[in-house]
């Protein structure tokens, strides 16, 4: 976390170019402007009305209105012959959540808040489209960038590859990254292989038989075997998992009974799952089912199992994660620097874009505890040190020129 590394004193940008530089301004001022309007999930009309009227102003050809908010825009190069193609991927929308912040750029809508940087995302997309059209004679070839809704949920790129997002022109490579409070700013977090989780749910009803906590022989206890249940699934990622493959399973509901000596006839959670490697995808669904069947057996219940995957696990191309890598190194020059072991089990549907075309997804580490910006993602009180944003815009650039020399 943040506090394993050294607070982020002074951070040399010499190595950020003067135009970049000159862009951060904007890219503070396009970011706090739509931290201020903050929406859920395929809702993100005030957002993607915002970035189409400055692909516009800009002379960018873009589409809107893929599935329902998202917005692709197409920069191609002044250079002659040029076929290949690479995909930058930004999301949009914000998260369900009141904001404690006291500032000037305080979320105006009420219950929604953007908690996990996907404003800074969405500001660092607008500046390397804007840099990217400004020079157009620096780059050999086409850059589509995808402005995404609905990643924290239902889930907005899937239906954005189903729309044809990759194709015409057909996308050869994909970047995206994440402003990261688990890394100081002036680092830059990027591994080739697994990066960030597979995520799977379930909900699951106990179906007992209530009676009198005086007379438990007369009924069938859904707390007790809710709670048997919820020991048992630990055992899991402890006895059936090869200990070299990270996997956690997370019960995070429980709810049964209404009064202290009554016996709840029904128990309900709802969990996650969460795991790396691929080859355990269809694994936990068989797991739970048969660790939940067999004790509401045991003790003559039954129940109710509702099980989907969501999202797949993030899985960087080695080549893209090292053409990222050393873009880095040229950017970021701190004691921190390069980060490899930065590995997370949160989910992130950019998995999606990952299974179609080689790619890789990076954080960059965007936290600052000497000016109290070091709250976690998903926070209320959630906000990263904005001087990322031009760090974002300059490795976005690198990556592009350097994808197409």
């Amino acid at each position: 976390m943040v506090s394993t590394f050294p607070n982020p004193s002074s951070i040399d940008l010499s190595r950020i170019r003067l135009a970049i530089r000159s862009l951060q301004p904007q890219l503070v001022e396009w970011r706090r402007r739509l931290h201020q309007q903050p929406e859920l999930g395929f809702q993100e009309k005030l957002t993607a009305e915002f970035v189409s009227q400055k692909l516009q102003e800009w002379g960018i050809e873009h589409q809107t209105g893929i599935a329902h908010t998202g917005i692709v825009a197409t920069i191609k190069s002044n250079k002659l012959g040029a076929d290949k193609v690479l995909a930058i991927r930004a999301d949009m929308d914000a998260l369900p959540i009141q904001e404690l912040n006291e500032v000037p750029y305080k979320s105006q809508h009420n219950g929604v808040m953007h908690a996990c940087g996907h404003d800074g995302h969405t500001a660092i997309a607008l500046g390397t489209a804007y840099y990217l059209q400004q020079h157009r004679q620096d780059f050999s070839g086409t850059v589509k960038i995808i402005f995404q809704p609905a990643e924290e949920s239902p889930g907005g790129a899937k239906p954005m590859i189903e729309a044809g997002v990759l194709k015409n022109p057909d996308v050869d490579a994909i970047i995206g990254l994440h402003l990261w409070n688990n890394l100081p700013l002036g680092t830059v977090g990027v591994r080739a292989g697994a990066l960030m989780a597979a995520v799977e749910c379930f909900n699951c009803t106990i179906l007992g038989k209530g009676g009198h906590g005086a007379l438990p022989h007369q009924t069938i206890d859904s707390v007790v075997v809710a709670a048997q249940i919820v020991n048992a699934l630990q055992t899991i990622v402890a006895r059936n998992v090869n200990p070299i493959d990270s996997a956690v399973v997370t019960v995070g509901e429980l709810h049964a009974g209404t009064k202290r000596n009554v016996i709840a006839d029904t128990a309900r959670m709802s969990a996650t799952v969460r795991y790396f490697n691929p080859s355990l995808k269809g694994f936990f669904n068989q797991r739970v089912e048969q660790i939940v069947a067999g004790i509401c057996q045991s003790h003559g219940a039954s129940y109710d199992l509702e099980y989907w995957a969501l999202y797949p696990p993030v899985i960087n191309d080695i080549k893209i994660a090292e053409l990222v890598r050393t873009v880095a190194e040229e950017v970021v020059e701190t004691p921190m620097g390069i980060v490899p072991e930065c590995q997370t089990m949160a989910a992130e549907d950019m998995s999606f874009f990952l299974q179609e075309v080689p790619g890789c997804y990076f954080f960059i580490g965007s936290a600052n505890p000497e000016k109290d910006l070091a709250y976690p993602h998903h926070h209320p009180r959630f906000d990263f040190d904005e001087t990322a944003l031009g760090m974002g815009v300059e490795i976005f650039v690198r990556c592009v020129e350097k994808f197409f020399s």
